[in-house]
Protein backbone atom coordinates (compact mmCIF):
# COMPACT_ATOMS: atom_id res chain seq x y z
CA UNK A 1 0.00 0.00 0.00
CA UNK A 2 1.43 3.68 -0.49
CA UNK A 3 1.54 4.90 2.08
CA UNK A 4 2.22 8.74 0.85
CA UNK A 5 -0.86 10.65 0.18
CA UNK A 6 -0.41 11.46 -3.95
CA UNK A 7 -3.02 14.38 -3.68
CA UNK A 8 -0.26 16.31 -0.79
CA UNK A 9 0.67 19.02 -3.41
CA UNK A 10 -3.49 19.88 -3.86
CA UNK A 11 -4.19 20.05 -0.34
CA UNK A 12 -1.22 22.57 0.62
CA UNK A 13 -2.08 24.62 -2.72
CA UNK A 14 -5.85 24.73 -1.26
CA UNK A 15 -4.87 25.69 1.96
CA UNK A 16 -2.84 28.57 0.53
CA UNK A 17 -5.59 29.68 -1.62
CA UNK A 18 -7.73 29.63 1.66
CA UNK A 19 -5.34 31.70 3.08
CA UNK A 20 -5.04 34.34 0.46
CA UNK A 21 -8.99 34.58 0.61
CA UNK A 22 -9.13 35.28 4.47
CA UNK A 23 -6.43 37.99 3.79
CA UNK A 24 -8.70 39.60 1.81
CA UNK A 25 -11.35 39.08 3.61
CA UNK A 26 -9.68 40.86 6.24
CA UNK A 27 -9.01 43.50 4.23
CA UNK A 28 -12.19 44.12 2.71
CA UNK A 29 -13.38 44.45 6.30
CA UNK A 30 -10.55 47.25 7.28
CA UNK A 31 -12.30 48.82 3.75
CA UNK A 32 -15.71 48.95 5.25
CA UNK A 33 -14.41 50.38 8.87
CA UNK A 34 -12.97 53.08 7.03
CA UNK A 35 -15.50 53.99 4.75
CA UNK A 36 -18.18 54.04 8.00
CA UNK A 37 -15.77 55.80 9.72
CA UNK A 38 -15.60 58.55 6.83
CA UNK A 39 -19.17 58.77 6.65
CA UNK A 40 -19.20 59.83 10.41
CA UNK A 41 -16.46 62.50 9.64
CA UNK A 42 -18.57 64.04 6.93
CA UNK A 43 -21.90 63.85 9.56
CA UNK A 44 -20.07 65.77 11.66
CA UNK A 45 -19.03 68.14 9.12
CA UNK A 46 -22.37 69.08 7.85
CA UNK A 47 -23.98 69.06 10.84
CA UNK A 48 -21.00 71.34 11.90
CA UNK A 49 -21.73 74.03 8.60
CA UNK A 50 -25.00 75.69 9.52
CA UNK A 51 -27.22 77.65 6.87
CA UNK A 52 -26.59 81.15 7.71
CA UNK A 53 -29.25 83.23 8.54
CA UNK A 54 -27.72 86.71 7.60
CA UNK A 55 -25.50 88.28 5.71
CA UNK A 56 -24.66 89.26 1.98
CA UNK A 57 -27.00 86.90 -0.67
CA UNK A 58 -23.38 85.88 -1.99
CA UNK A 59 -22.16 84.41 0.83
CA UNK A 60 -25.66 83.14 2.01
CA UNK A 61 -25.25 81.04 -1.59
CA UNK A 62 -21.53 80.23 -0.96
CA UNK A 63 -22.91 78.28 2.71
CA UNK A 64 -25.55 76.36 0.53
CA UNK A 65 -23.62 75.51 -2.30
CA UNK A 66 -20.86 74.69 0.53
CA UNK A 67 -23.19 72.75 1.99
CA UNK A 68 -24.92 70.88 -0.87
CA UNK A 69 -21.26 69.82 -1.80
CA UNK A 70 -20.43 68.45 1.78
CA UNK A 71 -23.74 66.44 1.88
CA UNK A 72 -22.94 64.96 -1.39
CA UNK A 73 -19.36 63.82 0.51
CA UNK A 74 -21.64 62.23 2.61
CA UNK A 75 -23.75 59.86 -0.12
CA UNK A 76 -20.55 59.31 -1.56
CA UNK A 77 -19.32 58.06 1.84
CA UNK A 78 -22.63 55.74 2.41
CA UNK A 79 -21.77 54.28 -1.06
CA UNK A 80 -18.29 53.54 -0.15
CA UNK A 81 -19.78 51.97 2.99
CA UNK A 82 -22.39 49.89 0.08
CA UNK A 83 -19.77 48.93 -1.85
CA UNK A 84 -17.16 48.04 0.88
CA UNK A 85 -20.04 46.17 2.41
CA UNK A 86 -20.82 44.21 -1.11
CA UNK A 87 -16.72 43.58 -1.27
CA UNK A 88 -16.59 41.84 1.40
CA UNK A 89 -19.71 39.21 0.53
CA UNK A 90 -18.08 38.46 -2.47
CA UNK A 91 -14.60 37.91 -0.54
CA UNK A 92 -16.21 35.87 2.15
CA UNK A 93 -18.39 33.55 -0.89
CA UNK A 94 -14.67 33.03 -1.92
CA UNK A 95 -13.38 32.59 1.62
CA UNK A 96 -16.18 29.84 2.03
CA UNK A 97 -15.74 28.51 -1.49
CA UNK A 98 -11.54 27.93 -0.82
CA UNK A 99 -12.46 26.19 2.34
CA UNK A 100 -15.05 23.93 0.99
CA UNK A 101 -12.68 23.42 -1.69
CA UNK A 102 -9.19 22.54 0.81
CA UNK A 103 -11.87 20.52 3.00
CA UNK A 104 -12.62 17.95 0.10
CA UNK A 105 -9.17 17.26 -0.34
CA UNK A 106 -8.61 17.17 3.32
CA UNK A 107 -10.52 14.95 4.03
CA UNK A 108 -9.40 12.47 1.24
CA UNK A 109 -6.04 12.64 3.29
CA UNK A 110 -7.60 11.32 6.05
CA UNK A 111 -9.54 8.53 4.82
CA UNK A 112 -5.69 7.35 3.37
CA UNK A 113 -4.79 8.05 6.85
CA UNK A 114 -6.88 6.22 8.26
CA UNK A 115 -6.23 3.48 5.57
CA UNK A 116 -3.09 3.60 5.69
CA UNK A 117 -3.25 3.10 9.70
CA UNK A 118 -5.96 0.28 9.32
CA UNK A 119 -3.44 -1.61 7.23
CA UNK A 120 -0.83 -1.29 9.60
CA UNK A 121 -2.84 -2.66 12.28
CA UNK A 122 -3.92 -5.80 9.68
CA UNK A 123 0.24 -6.19 9.16
CA UNK A 124 0.62 -5.94 12.84
CA UNK A 125 -2.16 -8.64 13.81
CA UNK A 126 -1.18 -11.13 11.18
CA UNK A 127 2.26 -10.92 12.12
CA UNK A 128 1.15 -11.58 15.94
CA UNK A 129 -0.71 -14.40 14.66
CA UNK A 130 1.67 -16.15 12.87
CA UNK A 131 4.13 -15.70 15.88
CA UNK A 132 1.22 -17.80 18.05
CA UNK A 133 0.81 -20.11 15.50
CA UNK A 134 4.52 -21.11 14.84
CA UNK A 135 5.26 -21.11 18.15
CA UNK A 136 2.01 -23.46 19.09
CA UNK A 137 3.27 -25.71 16.37
CA UNK A 138 6.56 -25.75 17.94
CA UNK A 139 5.26 -26.38 21.02
CA UNK A 140 3.35 -29.18 20.27
CA UNK A 141 6.16 -30.85 18.50
CA UNK A 142 8.24 -30.92 21.75
CA UNK A 143 5.05 -32.09 23.18
CA UNK A 144 4.46 -29.16 25.47
CA UNK A 145 1.35 -27.02 26.25
CA UNK A 146 1.27 -23.29 26.97
CA UNK A 147 0.82 -24.05 30.62
CA UNK A 148 3.46 -25.91 30.79
CA UNK A 149 5.82 -23.73 29.01
CA UNK A 150 4.80 -20.99 31.28
CA UNK A 151 5.70 -22.78 34.31
CA UNK A 152 8.93 -23.67 32.83
CA UNK A 153 9.75 -20.61 31.75
CA UNK A 154 8.76 -19.39 35.46
CA UNK A 155 11.48 -22.01 36.46
CA UNK A 156 14.06 -21.27 34.27
CA UNK A 157 13.95 -17.14 34.15
CA UNK A 158 13.39 -17.07 38.03
CA UNK A 159 10.28 -14.73 37.38
CA UNK A 160 8.03 -13.79 40.28
CA UNK A 161 9.59 -14.29 44.21
CA UNK A 162 10.50 -17.37 45.78
CA UNK A 163 7.00 -18.00 47.27
CA UNK A 164 5.72 -17.81 43.07
CA UNK A 165 8.69 -20.39 42.28
CA UNK A 166 8.08 -22.60 45.03
CA UNK A 167 4.23 -22.87 43.97
CA UNK A 168 4.94 -23.20 40.44
CA UNK A 169 7.42 -25.97 41.12
CA UNK A 170 4.84 -27.55 42.87
CA UNK A 171 1.97 -27.36 40.71
CA UNK A 172 4.49 -28.48 37.85
CA UNK A 173 5.29 -31.52 39.93
CA UNK A 174 1.52 -32.43 40.90
CA UNK A 175 0.36 -31.88 37.05
CA UNK A 176 3.18 -34.69 36.08
CA UNK A 177 2.14 -36.62 38.37
CA UNK A 178 -1.72 -36.66 37.37
CA UNK A 179 -0.10 -37.05 33.77
CA UNK A 180 1.49 -40.70 34.79
CA UNK A 181 -0.57 -43.60 34.81
CA UNK A 182 -2.37 -44.72 38.19
CA UNK A 183 -0.27 -48.02 39.82
CA UNK A 184 -2.77 -50.51 41.11
CA UNK A 185 -0.66 -53.11 44.11
CA UNK A 186 -2.91 -55.32 43.80
CA UNK A 187 -2.49 -55.67 40.36
CA UNK A 188 0.96 -55.88 40.02
CA UNK A 189 1.32 -58.23 43.31
CA UNK A 190 -1.06 -60.35 41.38
CA UNK A 191 1.29 -60.33 38.07
CA UNK A 192 4.37 -60.99 40.31
CA UNK A 193 2.68 -63.79 41.87
CA UNK A 194 1.99 -65.24 38.47
CA UNK A 195 5.62 -64.61 36.71
CA UNK A 196 6.97 -66.68 39.80
CA UNK A 197 4.46 -70.02 39.56
CA UNK A 198 5.74 -69.65 35.93
CA UNK A 199 8.83 -69.84 36.15
CA UNK A 200 8.55 -72.18 38.81
CA UNK A 201 6.66 -74.76 36.38
CA UNK A 202 9.37 -73.95 33.75
CA UNK A 203 11.67 -75.14 35.87
CA UNK A 204 10.25 -78.39 36.82
CA UNK A 205 9.70 -79.08 32.95
CA UNK A 206 13.14 -78.74 32.65
CA UNK A 207 13.94 -81.07 35.20
CA UNK A 208 11.94 -83.98 34.15
CA UNK A 209 13.86 -85.02 30.95
CA UNK A 210 17.10 -85.22 33.81
CA UNK A 211 15.38 -87.53 36.06
CA UNK A 212 14.04 -89.55 33.39
CA UNK A 213 17.80 -89.83 31.45
CA UNK A 214 19.04 -90.63 34.98
CA UNK A 215 16.62 -93.67 35.58
CA UNK A 216 17.26 -95.17 32.01
CA UNK A 217 20.56 -95.60 33.05
CA UNK A 218 20.17 -97.36 36.21
CA UNK A 219 17.24 -99.75 34.18
CA UNK A 220 20.68 -100.46 31.71
CA UNK A 221 23.21 -101.05 34.37
CA UNK A 222 20.51 -103.48 36.44
CA UNK A 223 20.06 -105.59 32.99
CA UNK A 224 23.61 -105.90 32.37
Amino acid sequence: MNRLFRLGPVLRARKAQEDAAKGEVVQSRQEIRDARALVKRRQLDLAGADAPTEGTARAMVASMVARQSMAATLSGAHRMVADAEELARQKQAVLTDAAKRRRAVESMAERHAEAVRAHDLRTEQLAVDEMAVTAKARNAARGIDAVSEERASTLRHGNGSAADREDVARETANSVAAQRPAVNLADTRRAIDVTRATLSLAAKRDGEPAERTGEGHADDRSRA
